[in-house]
């Protein structure tokens, strides 16, 4: 027997459910989202496309002129190109993708010690500032700036100085990204405004 698989939908289990034992606007839902991902998905790998040949293309202008003077690029780094007339400004950039190993845990928890052991009188604020840098995200991650920035308090404590020399051993680059930027001068205000190329931002 021959199933008529036009006549399932897969459900969040992994279960063929029949179209007949499913309400009218749950299948009207399941159809938008389709048909929507299908006009979506494309476009997402044409800019992904775009993205990379527009970074190729700024890369070898930035060789070329370079090259004007008899040099040759050694190392890759923050680039801005501004249009002729001034409205037109292209930002390239390099950031290094940081990441804690377990090292990460001991900080925490020397961390945990400073704060119960300092008074009752000691900032209110500073121990949410401390905690709040360990907060983890919906997606599980955890903000390494929010982090980083525990090393510009300057708190003498024994204690807090291990954590900091903790945080600082645990801290390693994971990979490094190049991001391209397109940005427009405002006529009126004369800032540099940045043409967002993502839906949340059009």
């Amino acid at each position: 027997m021959t199933i008529d698989l036009s006549q399932y939908r897969q459900d969040a289990r992994g279960n063929l459910v029949s179209v007949d034992n499913i309400k009218p606007i749950d299948l009207a839902r399941d159809d938008f989202i389709r048909e929507a991902f299908a006009k979506v998905l494309p476009l997402r790998e044409q800019m992904k496309e775009l993205k990379a040949q527009q970074m190729a293309d700024a890369n070898a202008f930035v060789d070329l002129s370079v090259e004007q003077y008899g040099a040759k690029r050694s190392v890759k780094g923050n680039i801005t190109l501004t249009s002729f007339d001034g409205k037109l400004r292209i930002a390239i950039a390099q950031a290094d993708v940081l990441h804690f190993d377990e090292r990460l845990q001991a900080a925490k928890a020397l961390i945990d010690e400073c704060l119960n052991e300092w008074t009752q009188d000691s900032r209110a604020e500073l121990k949410t500032f401390v905690l709040q840098a360990f907060d983890v995200s919906q997606e599980g991650k955890i903000n390494v700036r929010k982090v980083l920035d525990l090393r510009k308090l300057d708190i003498a404590d024994e204690k807090w100085q291990r954590a900091m020399k903790a945080i600082a051993d645990s801290l390693h680059t994971q990979a490094t990204r190049e991001y391209i930027r397109y940005y427009q001068r405002n006529e009126e205000t004369g800032e540099y405004e940045h043409l967002a190329l993502d839906f949340a931002r059009v």
